[in-house]
């Protein structure tokens, strides 16, 4: 934990922002969030469409409701979510991510409020979201209580937070580690820092402590031979969440 109550990581700013330039590209360095997104986004879909009680034969079904990426990047997520009617503002500290997300948006024609920021100077604005995302982000922040106080200030009461991140196990290490980073080559060595990965009873109790209430709890597993990702109730790696705010 950083005593500062900062969740920026210098080190880990910087990595990300050199890779900025491919955030759009499905082969480049972020090719594994592309392969997983497909199945991150219906997961978010299913989970916000049972909670607000809307209706998926609309072409824009959140049509009214607010939205916030945490670690925005290029925006991957950011895009879907505004294309279903979600009134979204992303936020990144890689400044060079945001030029990206920005200008992809634009040739696009979509509206994003994308900003470099952190999770803690959006707390401090007062600004409350009805959804929050917090997609394999919270293994990179500098300090996890800080991370949860400012999430727990940015969702409104009845609100949804959704997280994506990285169980810390054995199994994790060789496969998120060892064998992404060095063996495969699918994420530049030193991505990650198994001792930031969080422990499903560590999210749920950290998002608990925060005000929220989880409602679901879903391993992602990874086919190598079809290439494709799947929910599944496999915990000991990849794994998301959803809560809702008290």
């Amino acid at each position: 934990m950083n005593s500062a109550g900062t969740t920026l990581d210098p080190a880990e700013i910087d990595r990300f922002a050199a890779q900025s330039a491919d955030w759009w590209n499905p082969t480049g360095s972020f090719r594994p969030l592309h392969r997983l997104n497909p199945v991150r986004l219906a997961f978010i879909r299913d989970a916000l469409l049972a909670h607000f009680g809307r209706d998926l034969r609309s072409l824009r079904p959140f049509e009214g409701l607010s939205l916030v990426d945490i670690g925005c990047g290029g925006g991957l997520t950011a895009e879907p979510m505004a294309r279903l009617g979600f009134a979204v503002t992303g936020i990144d500290a890689a400044a060079p991510a945001i030029d990206v997300a920005r200008a992809h948006a634009e040739g696009s024609g979509l509206t994003i409020d994308y900003r470099t920021a952190s999770i803690e100077s959006i707390a401090r604005e007062g600004t409350v979201f009805d959804v929050a995302l917090a997609l394999e982000i919270v293994e990179h922040v500098a300090d996890g209580e800080a991370f949860f106080a400012a999430l727990g200030a940015i969702v409104r009461p009845g609100g949804v937070a959704i997280g994506a991140t990285l169980n810390r196990t054995a199994r994790s290490f060789a496969l998120a580690i060892v064998a992404a980073e060095y063996v495969l080559g699918w994420l530049p060595r030193g991505t990650h820092d198994w001792r930031r990965f969080v422990r499903p009873a560590e999210f749920v109790l950290a998002l608990r402590r925060r005000g929220f209430a989880a409602t679901r709890l879903a391993g992602l597993s990874y086919d190598p031979f079809a290439a494709q990702w799947s929910v599944s109730e496999d915990l000991s790696v990849n794994y998301m969440l959803s809560a809702v705010r008290r």
